[in-house]
């Protein structure tokens, strides 16, 4: 399993601090987020029951994206002030399950995952543990992204079949449906004019952007001077939302092997003061290993 672990981090967060009222250590540290975080992937892998587990980071805002395109995700404010300690301490929290923390500046967690989930795939199944639907691009029989829903314990697990069935396009599709459509969360536009259901319909009947230029005189005048107008940004949009598999980076796979430490877990969980989870048995329950790791 890797973990996405911006987005549990930050859906910890916003699940945690919707009343207003932020959890904090006796010493004023927040921790919030991470309280939501250890929750959500304890759950994950008490329903998963994953034999190796990992966790990918963000290293940063700026990435090889922002070169291309300098307004990429510039739409996003700063996080909130009580998140930001939090995202420090929250590796030193993941490492104490022993989870190797893993990130490449330069480059974004999706990007890492991406890498990793291809040069492993061959050699275990993969599960990519989000809320990020961009993931759903790297779809193989071996590489499974599991979408987290509203509320715990609520997934949803794809398979090539499963995308095919929702949204009725193939992983490679799903790249060059945001690069027609863009994408506003990370603020590229795509073709201005042309929306999801346009896009779905281009890419059904000519299987790609590639397919869809070669039958521009095939298009309606409306769409076709619209692709026309923004060729050179569909271009881009669909080079800024495909996940760069080719990272610089390495793994030890034995090391992702879950053996995780029930007195260092206590040990971390009595610094953040999370007495609930300490009072709750079936939390370290849901951690204990209960399948056979392949190496």
């Amino acid at each position: 399993m890797i973990i996405d672990g911006m987005a549990l981090l930050f859906r910890g967060f916003y699940a945690t601090s919707y009343s207003g009222y932020i959890m904090k250590t006796s010493k004023g540290v927040p921790t919030n987020a991470i309280y939501g975080f250890v929750k959500y992937m304890q759950d994950a892998i008490r329903t998963f029951q994953p034999t190796h587990v990992l966790c990918c980071w963000d290293m940063g805002a700026k990435t090889f994206r922002n070169e291309l395109f300098p307004a990429y995700k510039a739409n996003r404010g700063e996080p909130p002030e009580e998140l930001i300690p939090q995202f420090d301490l929250v590796k030193k929290v993941v490492d104490s399950f022993n989870i190797p923390n893993i990130g490449v500046e330069g480059y974004e967690a999706d990007d890492c995952i991406g890498t990793i989930a291809k040069k492993y795939s061959d050699q275990l199944q993969i599960q990519i543990l989000t809320g990020d639907r961009d993931t759903l691009q790297l779809v193989t029989e071996a590489v499974q992204p599991i979408i987290m829903k509203k509320g715990m314990s609520n997934y949803e697990v794809y398979t090539p079949e499963k995308l095919l069935e929702e949204k009725g396009l193939t992983p490679a599709q799903f790249i060059d449906l945001k690069g027609l459509m863009g994408d506003p969360s990370d603020n590229f536009p795509g073709v201005k004019g042309v929306g999801e259901k346009t896009a779905i319909k281009l890419l059904t009947q000519y299987e790609s952007i590639a397919g869809i230029l070669e039958n521009l005189p095939n298009l309606s005048k409306g769409i076709r001077n619209k692709i026309e107008t923004e060729l050179d940004m569909l271009h881009l949009s669909r080079k800024l939302a495909e996940i760069h598999c080719e990272v610089p980076v390495e793994i030890e796979l034995d090391k992702c092997i879950r053996n995780m430490e029930e007195e260092k877990i206590i040990a971390m969980l009595q610094e953040l003061e999370f007495e609930r989870l300490l009072k709750d048995g079936s939390f370290i329950e849901g951690l204990k290993v209960n399948v056979e790791p392949l190496v």
